[in-house]
């Protein structure tokens, strides 16, 4: 059925549990599993005058990889402990559902799993939902955990 399955997670404690049912998943099937986390591309914000003005930038492209190895290391070590064969992936500077929606494709995975928060009405008109952007748009199945 599934042979690799494409897990993604931002280190929350939501994110957690698309990773537990992705690694039980994967052992029950046999599965080779990659773990992805994506970092976001530094905010930049309007100016008055019209143009766009990057904020302070400072170390951020060295603090969101140090996130991402971290997420990735704990993840790794849940898949090393449950007996599944998993490479990991952190996607840096990139809207997440993109990149996880390239990763499917590019990695030939067979399915997607991932969390999502479960918010409705004006809470995702506002901070959108990346599941279900990864929902209309992957090229596989996707299992979303809630």
């Amino acid at each position: 059925m599934y042979k690799h399955v494409l897990i993604s997670t931002d280190g929350s404690e939501v994110a957690q549990k698309g990773v537990d049912q992705g690694l039980a998943l994967a052992k029950a099937l046999g599965a080779q599993v990659t773990l992805i986390t994506v970092t976001e591309p530094f905010p930049v914000y309007a100016s008055a005058a019209g143009g766009w003005v990057p904020t302070e930038m400072g170390n951020y492209d060295e603090i969101q990889k140090e996130f991402a190895d971290r997420v990735l290391g704990l993840a790794k070590a849940e898949a090393d402990k449950a007996g599944v064969a998993a490479k990991t992936l952190h996607v840096p500077n990139s809207p997440p559902a993109e990149a996880i929606i390239e990763t499917a494709k590019s990695q030939g995975v067979d399915v997607i799993v991932m969390a999502s928060h479960g918010r409705r009405g004006l809470g995702r008109l506002i901070l959108g939902s990346q599941t279900s952007e990864v929902l209309s748009h992957a090229p596989v199945p996707v299992l979303v955990v809630r």
